[in-house]
């Protein structure tokens, strides 16, 4: 199974697909599906392949959540064991993907995650894992950096982290907090925002080393 999640107008949205077929037929879920075991297929490979056939999208980079299996009610038709990735992307990112349902999904839509009812199977449990998962790794993980353009700004950085966390923080330590983890690199370029002052882009450069 795979999440798919982004940052869109201070929401924190993830992507799901209307199963076509039982279980759970017309029921809305996250990508997924079978691992094909006889072709000796990956893990990683066979969600990749899963993104391919249920909406379109190829080559996201994704890392792993969790494994879920200890309910074993959680699909009806047998024992199923699910190992769950994510993949954060950018609106730079997603916007080179083009979403087509396909094969086993009637359609696919974005989703305030939190906010996400009546789900297939045991994805309202996932998610709310994910969910956590990113609140308490966001600042020390260099998750945030994801979820924005290659180049940004340090308010649309600040965001991502307000909109997981679901919390303001404070504008003019921002940037001093991010660079006791991570390397960031402002640029001589800017953006206009709004009637302000241009703001200056930055790039992430990796994160700051503890040894000497």
């Amino acid at each position: 199974d795979v999440i798919i999640c982004r940052i869109f107008e201070g929401e924190l949205e993830t992507l799901l697909i209307k199963r076509k077929d039982p279980p759970f037929k017309n029921k809305w879920a996250i990508c997924g599906g079978f691992v094909r075991i006889a072709e000796d297929e990956g893990l990683e490979q066979a969600a990749q392949r899963k993104l391919f056939e249920e909406i379109g999208v190829k080559k996201l980079p994704v890392r792993q959540l969790a494994t879920y299996g200890d309910d074993t009610k959680r699909d009806p038709r047998d024992r199923i064991i699910s190992t769950v990735y994510f993949a954060l992307v950018s609106e730079e990112v997603f916007d080179q993907q083009v979403i087509r349902p396909n094969q086993d999904a009637a359609e696919a839509k974005w989703v305030n995650l939190r906010k996400a009812r009546n789900l297939a199977f045991d994805h309202r449990t996932i998610l709310n894992d994910f969910d956590l998962y990113m609140r308490e790794r966001i600042v020390s993980d260099d998750l945030a950096f994801g979820l924005v353009n290659k180049r940004f700004t340090w308010s649309e950085l600040r965001s991502v982290y307000e909109t997981v966390l679901d919390r303001p923080l404070i504008a003019q330590n921002f940037p001093r907090d991010i660079k006791h983890n991570f390397l960031v690199n402002e640029l001589d370029e800017t953006k206009s925002v709004g009637r302000g002052k241009p703001a200056k882009l930055c790039v992430y450069q990796g994160r700051v080393s503890r040894f000497r």
